[in-house]
C-alpha cells in the first residue's frame, strides 16, 4: 500500500459477525470467460487479429463441463450464481436462434435450480455476436431493437428459470474500452461514437427493464464497476482527475437510466489513484498507481468496499447486491492472500450492513480461474484452480475458507 494510500481504520470483525438470514452467498462468473470455443462472438474475432496477450480457446470448458462445476458450487455451499448467456451462441447469425444452445443453457440453469442455487443471469456481458458487430455495433441505432429482439427470446424460452436479471456488466468499461481507447471491440477512438453507443445502451438496458417486467416479476438491474478513487495532498489536477473518474465510471450511465433498476449491482476490486505523470501516462495523462505485488498491479484496500456501500446506501434507497468481489494471484492452490482478502472485506461489508446499508447477497468472484480478457489467462481469481493443459479441476484452501463462511452465515 503507498505510504499516501488511506489507511484501513482496523479489522471491523467483532469475535462473530452473522449476516441477516437469507443472504445470498455465491460466486460470479461470465460465459465467454469460462465457456470455450465461442468463436462466433466479436471477442473470438478480436484474439485472432492479436490484439489480445492469447486467445481464449476452450476457456475452462464450463460448456462441458458444467455439471462438475455445479457439483462444486453445491460442495461450497453457495447458494446463488451469477452467470452470463453467450448471445453469440444464442443467435449464431442474425435473426437466427439455436434452439440446441437454449435446450443446453436451459439444463444448465435447471440444474442450479434443482441444487437450491438462485440464478442471477448476465444478458449481456460485453461479447456480442460477430454479425451484430459488423452489421451494427453499439453506435448505430439498430442496434436497440437487435438487443431486445435477443432479450425477448431470452425471456421467453428461460425467464422461468431465471431469479434476478443483470441486464449488462459494467458498461462503462466496454464503451470506454471499445469507443474511447480502442483497446475492446470494436476499436474505436471516436467521442461522437461513444456518446452514441452509451445513449443506445442505456435504451437497451431500459428497454429490457419494461420487457422483462411485462413477462416476470423478478429483480432487474445491471452492475457498476464501484473502485475506491482516492486523492492524496493538495494536487488539484489529480483531485479532478480522481473525481472525473469515478464519476465516469458509475454516474455518467446511471443518471441515464434513472427509474429503471429495482437493485444497485456493485462490482468493487481495488482502490484507484491517478497522478499526474504525463511522461509515464497510462490515462489521458495520467498514471494508475499499481501494486507491484499484485499480478495485474491492482491495489487491495478492504475499507474501500465499506466506504462504497455507504455512499450508495445514502444516494439510493435500492437494495444492493455485490455481484463480482475478487483478487487476481498466481497459479497454485495456498492462496492465503485471497483468503485474507475474503475474510477483510466480508468484515467492512457486514459492518455496512450493521449500519444500515441495505445489502442483499454477495457474490465473489470467481469460482473458476478464467480468461481476462486483454490480460488471457495471467491472473488466477478462483476459488478453484484450473490445469489449462488438462482441464482439472482442484478447489485452492480459500474455497473452503468461503465454504466455512457461508455455513455459519459470518465471520468467527
Amino acid at each position: 500500500m503507498p505510504i499516501d494510500a488511506p489507511e484501513n481504520s482496523g479489522n471491523k470483525k467483532s469475535s462473530k459477525l452473522l449476516f441477516p438470514a437469507g443472504f445470498l452467498w455465491g460466486v460470479a462468473t461470465s460465459a465467454y470467460q469460462i465457456e470455450g470455443k465461442n468463436s462466433n462472438a466479436d471477442w473470438w474475432s478480436w484474439e485472432q487479429q492479436g490484439k489480445t496477450r492469447e486467445s481464449s480457446g476452450n476457456a475452462c470448458a464450463y460448456w462441458d463441463f458444467w455439471k462438475k462445476d455445479h457439483e462444486l458450487l453445491s460442495e461450497l455451499g453457495a447458494n446463488s450464481f451469477r452467470l452470463s448467456l453467450e448471445w453469440s451462441r444464442i443467435e449464431p447469425s442474425e435473426g437466427q436462434f439455436s434452439a440446441a444452445a437454449i435446450r443446453d443453457y436451459r439444463e444448465i440453469l435447471q440444474d442450479l435450480k434443482k441444487r437450491n442455487i438462485k440464478t442471477i443471469v448476465t444478458f449481456w456481458h460485453w461479447t456480442s455476436p460477430i454479425w451484430f458487430a459488423e452489421k451494427y455495433g453499439l453506435h448505430k441505432k439498430e442496434s436497440v431493437e437487435k438487443f431486445l429482439r435477443y432479450g425477448e427470446k431470452i425471456m421467453d424460452e428461460l425467464g422461468d428459470l431465471i431469479d434476478i436479471v443483470v441486464t449488462i456488466n459494467e458498461p462503462m468499461v466496454p464503451l470506454g474500452m471499445g469507443f474511447l481507447t480502442g483497446k475492446f471491440p470494436p476499436g474505436f477512438k471516436n467521442p461522437y461514437r461513444f456518446f452514441r453507443a452509451a445513449k443506445n445502451l442505456a435504451q437497451i438496458h431500459k428497454g429490457l427493464y419494461k420487457s422483462i417486467h411485462a413477462k416476470r416479476n423478478i429483480p432487474v438491474g445491471i452492475t457498476y464497476l464501484y473502485n475506491y478513487y482516492f486523492s492524496a495532498g493538495n494536487n488539484i489536477l489529480e483531485k479532478i482527475a480522481n473525481s472525473a473518474a469515478k464519476w465516469f465510471r458509475v454516474n455518467f450511465f446511471s443518471r441515464k437510466i434513472k427509474g429503471f433498476e429495482d437493485y444497485v449491482g456493485i462490482d468493487y476490486y481495488r482502490l484507484v489513484r491517478m497522478k499526474f505523470d504525463p511522461k509515464n501516462s497510462n490515462y489521458f495523462g495520467f498514471r494508475i498507481e499499481e501494486d507491484k505485488n499484485n499480478v495485474m498491479g491492482w491495489i487491495s484496500y478492504p475499507e474501500g468496499i465499506y466506504r462504497v456501500l455507504m455512499e450508495v446506501s445514502k444516494e439510493s434507497k435500492l437494495p444492493i447486491y455485490i455481484m463480482e468481489n475478487g483478487r487476481p494471484t498466481n497459479a497454485g492452490l495456498e492462496d492465503a492472500e485471497r483468503t485474507e482478502f475474503l475474510n477483510s472485506h466480508l468484515a467492512y461489508v457486514g459492518k455496512a450492513i450493521q449500519e444500515g446499508a441495505d445489502v442483499r447477497g454477495y457474490l465473489h468472484w470467481s469460482l473458476l480461474d478464467n480468461y481476462e480478457w486483454l490480460e488471457g489467462f495471467r491472473p488466477r481469481f478462483g476459488l478453484v484452480e484450473i490445469d489449462y493443459q488438462t482441464l482439472e479441476r482442484k478447489p485452492r484452501k480459500s474455497f473452503y475458507a468461503y465454504k466455512k463462511i457461508i455455513e455459519n452465515n459470518g465471520l468467527e
